[in-house]
């Protein structure tokens, strides 16, 4: 299993829903991914997604 690094495009799923996102910080278990943006909070979409939990899409 390859761990991201910071700037790569991850694919994951949530809620049966699949998401890509860019790779904002890395910790033991997980990486912080940012998905988007929300314009009511004007605040970009952040999650954590475990190492087990995504694949690269772009490196």
């Amino acid at each position: 299993m390859a761990i991201a690094k910071i700037g790569d495009m991850i694919s994951f799923k949530r809620e049966g829903n699949n998401f890509e996102g860019t790779v904002t910080g890395i910790r033991e278990n997980s990486v912080i991914v940012q998905y988007g943006y929300s314009k009511d909070k004007d605040e970009p979409l952040t999650t954590i997604v475990n190492h087990k939990n995504y694949k690269i899409s772009k490196v």
